[in-house]
């Protein structure tokens, strides 16, 4: 197999080169992004990093007027975070799993992923951590609960927590103060498992409802539409009935949500298709409307049609367009709503983790970034809030954002890197 991977990295990295030199010269950002024209790439551009994590006291670069901090360290592939009234810290441990490779292209991206830490053994957790004396600094660590099926998303509705297990949500009861829970949890949505794993949660403001962002099985279909039902999607699940139904489709990926407060909006962030080019289509932030639907498989950026896919020119003529794009292939991953006060310099806005994809021949993401927002728009160009996670030769990852929230102290910002093993912590310097 490593071999193959070697081969393949070896074909790969000449394909990304010749790439490279007629890659565009600009990303695709913003509310009217420009978006090349969509090439078809034969064999993908594969390109990722190795992980290397956090050595010889390198951190984060941060924006002008913050500082970083390790909140807690020594995780397992940390990839969200969930802050408790109490001030505890959660963190969902878990990473993808590799299924049987089906292609010389499967095989090839396994070993290279393993190489970025990216697919392998999860730990399947949710851990806690207490920052007792205040300084920013976890000092207690417990495991809330173990033994989960690749957990992600959390959420807490007065005494019951609920956990996206990529295979559904469960319920569990909850004590305040309680530092790990009992019992197995009561299975109340179904989800199906594999693909884009990853099932984040978020509470609507009244408590009523819970949302979940459940991904795609593959990158375009590829395996026909039968296997993608109920995927693509953000589900709505009603507190008080238990009932559960799809709120909004055609979204590929939808990983972080957040209500932005002017309006009351749900927002998220989606990873778009590969296999088009390094800007073509770019992920995006978005606002979601209940019955929406949003393109995925059959278009992209509104009414842009994929021509791969075998088309439905009703639903095609029905896609929502995005409202902002966050360039191509940046894997924006972790979101969500910063008020103006939170760091000095920023106003109202979202903060969005970009992980850094592979389908590029020039990397881009691997920052937590700001986006702007007035009136209950994006305002603006994005602004980074930390970088320097790839080396400048773009061979090496020190670390990845995922997940995103803000602090107990309303003062900071906490973002897990399941590279670098960390919750960091961000805050005024």
């Amino acid at each position: 197999m490593e071999l193959i991977a070697k081969a393949t990295e070896l074909v790969g990295g000449a394909v990304a080169l010749m790439r490279r030199i007629g890659a565009p010269s600009h990303q695709a950002m913003g509310a009217a992004p420009s978006i090349p024209e969509a090439k078809k790439q034969g064999i993908m551009t594969l390109k990722m990093p190795v992980a290397k994590g956090w050595q010889d006291g390198r951190l984060p670069v941060c924006a002008k007027g913050l500082k970083v901090n390790a909140f807690a360290s020594g995780l397992e592939h940390p990839r969200w975070i969930e802050v408790l009234p109490n001030g505890d810290v959660l963190v969902a441990e878990s990473k993808e799993k590799a299924g049987p490779p089906k292609t010389l292209m499967d095989r090839a991206a396994q070993a290279t992923m393993r190489r970025a830490k990216a697919i392998g053994e999860s730990a399947n957790r949710v851990s806690l951590w207490r920052d007792a004396d205040g300084d920013g600094v976890a000092e207690i660590r417990e495991v809330f609960v173990q033994n989960q099926n690749q957990p992600f998303g959390m959420a807490l509705v007065g005494t019951k927590f609920y956990l996206g297990n990529t295979d559904g949500i469960s319920v569990f009861d909850y004590s305040p103060g309680a530092t790990s829970l009992s019992g197995d949890g009561k299975k109340l949505v179904d989800f199906k498992p594999h693909g884009h794993w990853t099932r984040s949660l978020i509470v609507s403001p009244d408590k009523s409802k819970i949302y979940a962002g459940v991904g795609s099985l593959t990158n375009i279909a590829d395996q026909g539409m039968d296997v993608e039902e109920g995927r693509a999607a953000i589900w709505e699940l009603d507190v008080e009935s238990g009932k559960a139904r799809i709120f909004a489709s055609g979204l590929r990926n939808a990983v972080g949500t957040a209500f932005e407060p002017v309006t009351g909006a749900l927002w998220t962030v989606v990873n778009e298709r590969d296999g088009l080019g390094d800007e073509t289509p770019p992920d995006y932030l978005t606002s979601v409307q209940d019955g929406g639907f949003y393109g995925w498989p059959y278009c992209y950026w509104g009414d842009t049609v994929d021509d791969r896919v075998p088309q439905d020119a009703d639903l095609v003529a029905r896609a929502i367009t995005p409202d902002y794009a966050l360039g191509g292939h940046t894997a924006s991953l972790g979101l969500c709503w910063m008020p103006k006060g939170t760091l000095p310099g920023f106003g109202d806005g979202m903060v969005i983790g970009q992980h850094g994809s592979w389908n590029r021949s020039k990397l881009s993401g691997y920052k937590l970034i700001f986006v702007p927002f007035e009136n209950g728009k994006p305002n603006g160009p994005p602004r980074d809030i930390l970088s320097g996670f790839l080396s400048e030769d773009e061979k090496i990852a020190y670390g990845r954002p995922v997940g995103v929230t803000i602090g107990a102290d309303r003062k900071s910002l906490l973002m897990a890197d399941d590279v670098g093993d960390i919750i960091w912590r961000v805050t005024a310097a």
